[in-house]
C-alpha cells in the first residue's frame, strides 16, 4: 500500500508549493476524461489522489497522518520482529529435535520424516535434515578418530591376508548407490 506522499509523488519533507504541483500533475494523469478505455481504473486513481491532497495540504490533518503513520510503522516493525523471534524459535525447536534424533542413530529419511511430522514445510525440513545427520556423523567421526588415538598401543602390522573379513570398497560404493535412489 502506497503513502499519500507516494500517491502524489512528493517527499515526506515536501512543501506546500510542491504538493500543489505534484497534486495538479497527478490530477491531469489520473483523470478519467484523460484515460479513454479505463475510466473506471483512472477514476479509482483520481479520487486516491484528491484524497491525498485533500490530507496532505491541511497542515493540521498533515501532522496527524505523520503522526499516525510514523506510530503504526512502529507497530508494524514490531510485530515483524516478533514474528522473526518466533521463527527462530520454532526453528531451533526443529534443529533440536533433529539432533536428538540422529543422535539416537536414525538416518536423514527418519530424521526428514519426524520434521515433516511436526508440519515443517518439506524445503526446510530437508536442509535442516541433511545438516544435522552430515553434523552428527562428523562429529562422531571425529570422535572415533581421537578415541582410536588415545587408545593407540603399538601391535604388529597386519596385512589385508591376515583380515578374514576385509571391507570389500566396491560393495560400499554400490551400496551407497542403491541407497540414494529414489523410487
Amino acid at each position: 500500500m502506497a503513502t499519500l506522499y507516494e500517491t502524489l509523488g512528493v517527499d515526506e519533507h515536501a512543501t506546500e508549493d510542491e504538493i500543489k504541483r505534484a497534486y495538479r500533475k497527478a490530477a491531469m494523469r489520473s483523470h478519467p476524461d484523460r484515460n479513454a478505455g479505463h475510466e473506471e481504473a483512472a477514476r479509482v486513481r483520481f479520487q486516491e489522489v484528491k484524497e491525498a491532497y485533500a490530507i496532505l495540504s491541511d497542515p493540521a490533518q498533515r501532522e496527524v497522518y505523520d503522526r499516525t503513520f510514523a506510530e503504526e510503522i512502529e507497530r508494524w516493525e514490531a510485530r515483524m520482529r516478533e514474528e522473526e523471534a518466533e521463527r527462530e524459535a520454532l526453528y531451533a525447536k526443529r534443529v533440536a529435535l533433529a539432533m536428538r534424533f540422529a543422535s539416537q542413530g536414525h538416518n536423514r529419511d527418519v530424521v526428514f520424516g519426524v520434521l515433516l511430522g511436526q508440519d515443517c514445510d518439506e524445503p526446510t525440513a530437508r536442509r535442516i535434515a541433511e545438516s544435522v545427520v552430515a553434523l552428527h556423523e562428523s562429529r562422531q567421526e571425529s570422535a572415533t578418530s581421537e578415541a582410536k588415538e588415545q587408545s593407540a598401543e603399538p601391535t604388529p602390522e597386519k596385512t589385508k591376508a591376515d583380515e578374514p573379513h576385509a571391507a570389500n570398497p566396491l560393495g560400499a560404493m554400490w551400496f551407497q548407490f542403491f541407497n540414494n535412489l529414489r523410487f
